[in-house]
């Protein structure tokens, strides 16, 4: 069977952080009332706990505190081993190392094109706006997305929450959303490129 005609992937697990935290409540708790699982970072995991949605901390999940300022928070196996593990070969090296699979991602970036055209925009400042978690857990999930649903915009979170209700996602439908992801990274990065190189 061509991975086109597969089943659909249901969604058990997910991962939410978002910069934009438009709609992530929502979004978050109508995740929850399908049995969803939510993970998440940051201010992201506040706003949902603050507003009552059931959340679990990446630090909880990885055993290692947020680091750095936040610099270090998801870049650890536990998150990305779930998002990266395929289904069909890899589920013996999440049994060994006690990883759990993640089948949504939910992110977005740091703000950088919003911070460097601030009149206030230092070099250091806007470094500090380059987002690697982000683009990492994006191209994580985008690349397995036979099994991993991406999700970069909020206007998306009300179809994804019908598809998630249905029982899951076709290949097609996730493929178009890594397809969206991989345009959303590659937007930033052309933008981090741009304003280096008036620095230059």
């Amino acid at each position: 069977m061509s991975e086109r005609g597969e089943s659909l992937r249901g969604v058990r697990r997910a991962l939410l952080s978002v910069s934009d935290k438009s709609g992530v409540v929502a979004f978050g708790r109508g995740l929850v009332a399908c049995g969803v699982e939510i993970i998440s970072t940051g201010g992201t995991a506040r706003a949902l706990a603050e507003a009552d949605v059931t959340v679990t901390d990446v630090s909880t999940v990885t055993g290692f505190p947020e680091i750095m300022d936040g610099r270090v928070k998801t870049l650890h196996p536990k998150i990305h081993g779930g998002i990266l593990a395929r289904r069909d070969v890899d589920a013996g090296v999440l049994a060994e190392h006690g990883i759990e699979g993640i089948d949504l991602v939910a992110v977005n970036l740091y703000p950088f094109e919003k911070t460097v055209a601030r009149d206030d925009c230092t070099l250091d400042l806007a470094v500090e706006n380059i987002d690697i978690g982000g683009p990492a857990m994006l191209r994580a999930a985008s690349k397995n997305h036979r099994d991993v649903l991406v999700v970069v915009d909020p206007d998306d979170y009300g179809a994804v929450l019908d598809v998630v209700a249905r029982g899951g996602t076709t290949f097609d439908y996730r493929l178009r959303m890594a397809l969206k992801a991989f345009r959303h990274t590659a937007a930033y990065e052309n933008a981090i490129i741009r304003y280096l190189e008036t620095q230059t």
